[in-house]
Protein backbone atom coordinates (compact mmCIF):
# COMPACT_ATOMS: atom_id res chain seq x y z
CA UNK A 1 0.00 0.00 0.00
CA UNK A 2 1.03 3.30 -0.69
CA UNK A 3 2.70 5.37 2.30
CA UNK A 4 1.11 8.66 3.40
CA UNK A 5 0.06 10.70 5.98
CA UNK A 6 -3.55 10.98 7.77
CA UNK A 7 -4.88 14.17 9.49
CA UNK A 8 -5.61 11.66 12.48
CA UNK A 9 -2.44 10.76 12.86
CA UNK A 10 -1.37 12.97 16.95
CA UNK A 11 1.65 12.89 18.50
CA UNK A 12 0.78 12.33 22.14
CA UNK A 13 3.15 12.38 25.00
CA UNK A 14 6.52 11.14 24.58
CA UNK A 15 6.42 9.42 27.64
CA UNK A 16 3.67 7.53 27.77
CA UNK A 17 3.21 3.77 27.12
CA UNK A 18 2.56 2.92 23.11
CA UNK A 19 -0.36 0.50 22.33
CA UNK A 20 -1.22 -1.39 19.57
CA UNK A 21 -3.73 -4.06 18.68
CA UNK A 22 -5.53 -5.46 15.84
CA UNK A 23 -9.50 -4.59 15.92
CA UNK A 24 -11.68 -6.86 13.48
CA UNK A 25 -14.52 -4.57 11.79
CA UNK A 26 -17.48 -7.58 11.31
CA UNK A 27 -21.23 -7.16 9.74
CA UNK A 28 -23.48 -8.40 7.47
CA UNK A 29 -22.84 -7.21 3.51
CA UNK A 30 -23.38 -3.77 3.26
CA UNK A 31 -23.30 -2.81 6.72
CA UNK A 32 -20.82 -0.29 6.46
CA UNK A 33 -17.63 -1.50 7.09
CA UNK A 34 -15.65 -0.29 4.32
CA UNK A 35 -16.83 3.11 4.82
CA UNK A 36 -16.06 3.38 7.89
CA UNK A 37 -12.69 1.57 7.98
CA UNK A 38 -12.14 4.67 5.65
CA UNK A 39 -13.55 6.93 8.20
CA UNK A 40 -11.19 5.91 10.90
CA UNK A 41 -8.31 5.51 9.16
CA UNK A 42 -8.99 8.80 7.40
CA UNK A 43 -7.77 8.09 3.86
CA UNK A 44 -9.44 5.36 1.29
CA UNK A 45 -7.88 2.44 1.71
CA UNK A 46 -11.22 -0.05 0.91
CA UNK A 47 -13.13 -0.16 -1.35
CA UNK A 48 -16.73 0.76 -1.46
CA UNK A 49 -20.07 0.36 -3.39
CA UNK A 50 -23.78 0.44 -2.85
CA UNK A 51 -23.64 -3.27 -3.99
CA UNK A 52 -23.42 -5.87 -1.27
CA UNK A 53 -20.46 -8.45 -1.56
CA UNK A 54 -18.02 -5.66 -2.11
CA UNK A 55 -15.02 -6.66 -0.23
CA UNK A 56 -14.21 -9.97 -0.75
CA UNK A 57 -11.00 -10.17 1.70
CA UNK A 58 -9.42 -9.14 4.45
CA UNK A 59 -7.89 -5.35 4.31
CA UNK A 60 -5.83 -4.14 6.82
CA UNK A 61 -5.47 -0.77 7.38
CA UNK A 62 -3.82 1.22 10.22
CA UNK A 63 -4.84 4.38 12.18
CA UNK A 64 -3.18 5.74 15.11
CA UNK A 65 -4.50 8.12 17.45
CA UNK A 66 -2.25 9.62 20.32
CA UNK A 67 0.22 6.68 21.99
CA UNK A 68 -2.05 3.97 20.18
CA UNK A 69 -1.80 2.07 16.75
CA UNK A 70 -5.00 0.96 15.47
CA UNK A 71 -4.90 -2.09 13.18
CA UNK A 72 -8.23 -2.37 11.29
CA UNK A 73 -8.81 -5.91 9.49
CA UNK A 74 -11.77 -4.52 7.07
CA UNK A 75 -13.80 -8.57 6.87
CA UNK A 76 -16.37 -9.36 4.08
CA UNK A 77 -19.63 -9.28 4.87
CA UNK A 78 -21.04 -12.19 6.46
CA UNK A 79 -24.25 -13.98 5.58
CA UNK A 80 -26.36 -16.78 7.20
CA UNK A 81 -25.73 -19.32 4.01
CA UNK A 82 -22.95 -19.06 1.89
CA UNK A 83 -23.89 -22.00 -1.28
CA UNK A 84 -20.90 -21.00 -3.74
CA UNK A 85 -17.30 -21.51 -3.51
CA UNK A 86 -16.49 -18.12 -3.81
CA UNK A 87 -18.82 -16.71 -0.45
CA UNK A 88 -17.81 -19.48 1.75
CA UNK A 89 -14.07 -18.13 1.38
CA UNK A 90 -14.97 -14.92 1.96
CA UNK A 91 -16.64 -16.38 5.09
CA UNK A 92 -13.60 -18.00 6.62
CA UNK A 93 -11.85 -15.18 5.64
CA UNK A 94 -14.82 -13.01 7.85
CA UNK A 95 -14.34 -15.71 10.21
CA UNK A 96 -10.40 -16.05 10.79
CA UNK A 97 -10.41 -11.90 10.84
CA UNK A 98 -12.44 -11.94 13.76
CA UNK A 99 -10.89 -15.14 15.87
CA UNK A 100 -7.24 -13.50 15.34
CA UNK A 101 -8.73 -10.16 16.74
CA UNK A 102 -7.88 -8.38 20.22
CA UNK A 103 -10.99 -6.18 19.39
CA UNK A 104 -13.81 -7.18 17.76
CA UNK A 105 -16.45 -4.26 16.91
CA UNK A 106 -19.81 -5.27 15.02
CA UNK A 107 -21.47 -3.16 12.85
CA UNK A 108 -25.03 -3.58 12.43
CA UNK A 109 -26.94 -1.45 9.77
CA UNK A 110 -29.52 0.87 12.44
CA UNK A 111 -32.15 0.83 8.78
CA UNK A 112 -32.08 -3.06 8.24
CA UNK A 113 -31.95 -4.02 12.25
CA UNK A 114 -31.46 -7.40 13.17
CA UNK A 115 -31.55 -9.45 9.80
CA UNK A 116 -30.76 -13.52 9.22
CA UNK A 117 -27.20 -12.37 8.73
CA UNK A 118 -26.59 -9.93 11.74
CA UNK A 119 -28.35 -13.19 14.07
CA UNK A 120 -25.56 -15.56 12.19
CA UNK A 121 -22.83 -12.73 13.00
CA UNK A 122 -24.07 -12.76 17.10
CA UNK A 123 -24.17 -16.78 17.09
CA UNK A 124 -20.91 -16.45 15.63
CA UNK A 125 -19.74 -14.35 18.48
CA UNK A 126 -20.97 -16.15 20.84
CA UNK A 127 -19.80 -19.53 20.10
CA UNK A 128 -16.20 -17.93 19.89
CA UNK A 129 -16.56 -17.37 23.33
CA UNK A 130 -15.62 -13.45 22.51
CA UNK A 131 -17.43 -10.24 23.04
CA UNK A 132 -17.60 -7.01 20.97
CA UNK A 133 -18.23 -3.11 20.69
CA UNK A 134 -21.54 -2.69 19.42
CA UNK A 135 -21.72 -0.30 16.39
CA UNK A 136 -25.37 1.09 15.17
CA UNK A 137 -24.57 2.55 11.70
CA UNK A 138 -26.60 4.69 9.72
CA UNK A 139 -27.81 6.49 12.33
CA UNK A 140 -28.71 9.83 10.35
CA UNK A 141 -31.61 8.28 8.50
CA UNK A 142 -33.45 6.36 11.44
CA UNK A 143 -35.25 8.00 14.15
CA UNK A 144 -34.04 8.38 17.78
CA UNK A 145 -36.56 5.84 19.47
CA UNK A 146 -36.28 3.06 16.75
CA UNK A 147 -32.56 3.49 17.59
CA UNK A 148 -32.79 3.05 21.17
CA UNK A 149 -35.47 0.05 20.72
CA UNK A 150 -32.54 -1.69 18.57
CA UNK A 151 -29.69 -0.83 20.83
CA UNK A 152 -31.40 -2.35 23.99
CA UNK A 153 -32.87 -5.63 21.74
CA UNK A 154 -28.96 -6.31 20.62
CA UNK A 155 -27.58 -5.58 24.59
CA UNK A 156 -29.92 -7.76 25.86
CA UNK A 157 -27.56 -11.11 23.76
CA UNK A 158 -25.00 -10.06 26.90
CA UNK A 159 -22.06 -10.23 24.47
CA UNK A 160 -21.55 -6.08 24.17
CA UNK A 161 -19.35 -4.27 26.17
CA UNK A 162 -19.60 -0.86 25.09
CA UNK A 163 -22.26 0.74 22.30
CA UNK A 164 -22.02 3.33 19.71
CA UNK A 165 -24.47 5.14 17.50
CA UNK A 166 -22.49 6.31 14.59
CA UNK A 167 -22.68 7.56 10.99
CA UNK A 168 -19.73 5.94 8.85
CA UNK A 169 -20.34 8.58 5.84
CA UNK A 170 -21.05 11.65 7.41
CA UNK A 171 -18.58 11.09 10.80
CA UNK A 172 -21.25 11.42 13.33
CA UNK A 173 -19.54 9.49 16.53
CA UNK A 174 -16.61 7.77 14.62
CA UNK A 175 -14.38 9.91 16.41
CA UNK A 176 -15.22 9.06 19.78
CA UNK A 177 -15.26 5.23 18.74
CA UNK A 178 -11.95 5.72 17.67
CA UNK A 179 -11.08 7.60 20.78
CA UNK A 180 -12.39 4.09 22.90
CA UNK A 181 -10.62 1.83 20.86
CA UNK A 182 -7.33 3.53 21.18
CA UNK A 183 -7.83 3.41 25.04
CA UNK A 184 -8.91 -0.41 24.86
CA UNK A 185 -6.08 -2.36 22.58
CA UNK A 186 -3.07 -3.77 24.71
CA UNK A 187 0.12 -1.57 25.76
CA UNK A 188 2.68 -2.99 23.40
CA UNK A 189 5.36 -1.42 20.50
CA UNK A 190 3.62 -0.73 17.16
CA UNK A 191 3.79 -3.04 14.66
CA UNK A 192 3.54 -0.78 11.58
CA UNK A 193 5.71 2.46 10.42
CA UNK A 194 3.58 6.08 11.44
CA UNK A 195 3.56 6.76 7.83
CA UNK A 196 1.71 3.81 7.06
CA UNK A 197 -1.66 3.26 6.22
CA UNK A 198 -2.34 -0.20 5.09
CA UNK A 199 -0.63 -3.17 4.45
CA UNK A 200 -1.84 -4.33 1.03
CA UNK A 201 0.22 -5.42 -1.44
CA UNK A 202 0.00 -3.00 -4.35
CA UNK A 203 -0.94 -5.13 -7.09
CA UNK A 204 -4.05 -5.85 -5.23
CA UNK A 205 -4.80 -2.48 -4.03
CA UNK A 206 -4.39 -1.77 -7.98
CA UNK A 207 -7.10 -4.64 -9.13
CA UNK A 208 -9.17 -3.85 -6.02
CA UNK A 209 -9.65 -0.36 -7.17
CA UNK A 210 -9.95 -1.23 -10.64
CA UNK A 211 -13.06 -3.70 -9.65
CA UNK A 212 -14.31 -1.00 -7.59
CA UNK A 213 -14.92 0.91 -10.86
CA UNK A 214 -16.58 -2.48 -12.65
CA UNK A 215 -19.02 -2.82 -9.69
CA UNK A 216 -19.96 1.22 -9.85
CA UNK A 217 -20.26 0.93 -13.65
CA UNK A 218 -22.06 -2.61 -14.43
CA UNK A 219 -25.45 -3.22 -13.51
CA UNK A 220 -27.36 -6.11 -11.69
CA UNK A 221 -25.57 -9.39 -11.27
CA UNK A 222 -22.83 -8.95 -14.04
CA UNK A 223 -20.19 -7.63 -11.16
CA UNK A 224 -20.34 -10.86 -9.31
CA UNK A 225 -19.40 -12.92 -11.95
CA UNK A 226 -15.83 -11.06 -12.80
CA UNK A 227 -12.49 -10.54 -11.41
CA UNK A 228 -9.78 -8.32 -11.54
CA UNK A 229 -6.05 -9.87 -11.31
CA UNK A 230 -2.63 -7.25 -11.71
CA UNK A 231 -0.69 -9.48 -14.47
CA UNK A 232 2.48 -6.78 -14.50
CA UNK A 233 3.56 -4.06 -12.42
CA UNK A 234 6.90 -1.96 -13.78
CA UNK A 235 8.41 0.85 -12.24
CA UNK A 236 9.57 3.27 -15.29
CA UNK A 237 12.76 5.32 -15.46
CA UNK A 238 10.25 8.26 -15.17
CA UNK A 239 8.55 7.72 -12.21
CA UNK A 240 5.96 6.58 -13.54
CA UNK A 241 4.02 3.05 -13.30
CA UNK A 242 2.93 0.49 -16.00
CA UNK A 243 0.12 -2.02 -15.16
CA UNK A 244 -1.25 -4.69 -16.72
CA UNK A 245 -4.93 -6.20 -15.59
CA UNK A 246 -6.75 -8.91 -16.79
CA UNK A 247 -10.64 -8.91 -15.83
CA UNK A 248 -12.00 -11.93 -15.97
CA UNK A 249 -15.41 -12.89 -16.71
CA UNK A 250 -17.54 -16.12 -17.19
CA UNK A 251 -18.75 -16.27 -20.52
CA UNK A 252 -18.21 -14.24 -23.98
CA UNK A 253 -21.54 -12.42 -23.75
CA UNK A 254 -19.76 -10.91 -20.44
CA UNK A 255 -17.20 -9.81 -22.07
CA UNK A 256 -18.87 -8.29 -24.69
CA UNK A 257 -20.72 -6.29 -22.02
CA UNK A 258 -17.39 -5.36 -19.85
CA UNK A 259 -15.81 -3.71 -23.21
CA UNK A 260 -18.92 -2.10 -24.37
CA UNK A 261 -19.72 -0.37 -27.60
CA UNK A 262 -16.52 0.41 -29.80
CA UNK A 263 -14.71 -0.98 -26.76
CA UNK A 264 -16.49 2.74 -24.97
CA UNK A 265 -17.09 0.67 -21.21
CA UNK A 266 -13.74 -0.46 -20.79
CA UNK A 267 -11.99 2.76 -21.21
CA UNK A 268 -14.20 4.43 -19.16
CA UNK A 269 -13.52 1.89 -16.29
CA UNK A 270 -9.89 2.07 -16.83
CA UNK A 271 -9.70 5.82 -16.79
CA UNK A 272 -11.66 5.99 -13.26
CA UNK A 273 -9.43 3.52 -12.15
CA UNK A 274 -6.09 4.97 -13.48
CA UNK A 275 -7.05 8.30 -11.87
CA UNK A 276 -7.73 6.84 -8.43
CA UNK A 277 -4.96 4.54 -8.53
CA UNK A 278 -2.15 7.60 -9.63
CA UNK A 279 -3.39 9.36 -6.79
CA UNK A 280 -3.08 6.75 -4.60
CA UNK A 281 0.91 5.92 -5.61
CA UNK A 282 1.24 9.98 -6.09
CA UNK A 283 2.28 9.18 -9.59
CA UNK A 284 1.14 8.83 -12.90
CA UNK A 285 -0.11 5.48 -13.84
CA UNK A 286 0.19 3.86 -17.44
CA UNK A 287 -3.06 1.40 -17.00
CA UNK A 288 -3.90 -1.69 -19.37
CA UNK A 289 -7.14 -3.25 -19.08
CA UNK A 290 -8.03 -6.76 -21.10
CA UNK A 291 -10.64 -8.80 -20.82
CA UNK A 292 -10.32 -12.89 -20.96
CA UNK A 293 -13.06 -15.49 -20.63
CA UNK A 294 -12.50 -17.94 -17.74
CA UNK A 295 -15.92 -19.95 -17.71
CA UNK A 296 -15.30 -21.34 -14.32
CA UNK A 297 -12.76 -19.27 -12.25
CA UNK A 298 -14.63 -18.98 -9.14
CA UNK A 299 -13.13 -22.79 -8.79
CA UNK A 300 -9.81 -21.94 -9.82
CA UNK A 301 -7.25 -21.92 -7.05
CA UNK A 302 -4.99 -19.30 -8.38
CA UNK A 303 -7.85 -16.87 -8.89
CA UNK A 304 -8.80 -16.95 -5.04
CA UNK A 305 -4.65 -16.99 -3.92
CA UNK A 306 -4.63 -13.69 -6.15
CA UNK A 307 -7.04 -12.25 -4.05
CA UNK A 308 -5.45 -13.05 -0.67
CA UNK A 309 -8.20 -16.02 -0.03
CA UNK A 310 -8.05 -19.49 0.96
CA UNK A 311 -9.28 -21.80 -1.68
CA UNK A 312 -11.99 -23.88 -0.13
CA UNK A 313 -12.49 -27.35 -0.67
Amino acid sequence: MAQGSSEKRDGGAADAPTRCGFVALVGAPNAGKSTLTNALVGSKVSIVTPKVQTTRTRITAIAIHDRSQLVFVDTPGIFAHATQRLERAMLAAAWTGLGDADVVVLLVDAQRGIDANTRAILDGIKDAGRKAILALNKIDSVKRPQLLRLAAELNDKGLFTSTFMISALTGDGVGDLLKYLADTVPAGPWHYPEDQLADVPLRLLAAEITREKLFLDLQQELPYATTVETESWQERRDGSVRVEQVIYVRRDSQKAIVLGKRGQRIKQIGAAARKELAEALGCDVHLFLFVKVRKNWQDDPERYRAMGLEYPR
